[in-house]
């Protein structure tokens, strides 16, 4: 597979993407993807440019129209493999691609929940991941009125079609996003032991 660097695949995400809460969206997608590659002896550099690229688009073409079809013939066009692309495509449900691939399942059961994790982390006083717990991000997934634009079907869909433990998932998710916290702003205020 001749998959494109990731310095090559940073590049056109800042292309085509300004705005660094959606920089850091895909950052967040991109380590979650990475570490969940580690865990099952799958290509990471596969795994990771998918995660970091999902919506490298959605900044320029926001619509149902124009995302992700827009971006997958970009990625065509740059010579990014098929599976890459259909990985892509398939993260948004209404395109009708199939997740038929561990790579396309892992990265719609990231997507939204790691989206989430953002918000669920900024209303807690010290806003920081480390005191974000399983728990306390379930009960915010039953207030329709909190973080109102993240869709829990596809979250509860994600993990559905992944074959994962809930809890574990959630938990797996809360650790990735820990190792780089200080990256995406989700280090807060509280002090780490050592």
């Amino acid at each position: 597979m001749n998959l494109p660097s990731r310095d090559d695949a940073w590049n056109l995400l800042c292309e085509y993407t300004q705005s660094e809460s959606l920089r850091n969206h895909a950052r967040s997608v991109e380590h979650i993807m990475r570490a969940y590659a580690r865990k099952w002896g799958e290509n990471e550099e596969l795994y990771g440019i998918v995660g970091l690229l999902h919506d490298f688009d959605y900044e320029k073409y926001p619509t149902m129209e124009e995302h992700p079809y827009k971006g997958a013939e970009i990625l065509k066009e740059r010579g990014y493999p098929e599976e890459v692309i259909t990985a892509i495509m398939g993260h948004a449900t209404y395109t009708g691609v199939p997740r038929d691939t561990r790579l396309a399942k892992t990265l719609f059961a990231v997507d939204e929940l790691a989206g989430f994790m953002f918000a669920v982390t900024f209303v807690r006083p010290s806003k920081s991941i480390h005191e974000v717990k399983p728990k306390s991000v379930k009960k915010k997934l039953k207030q329709p009125s909190f973080a109102a634009s993240v869709d829990r079907d596809d979250i509860e869909q994600g993990i559905v079609e992944l074959g994962v433990d809930r809890d574990e998932h959630i938990q797996f998710v809360i650790d990735a996003l820990k190792e780089i916290d200080e990256e995406l702003g989700l280090r807060g205020t509280v002090e780490l032991q050592p």
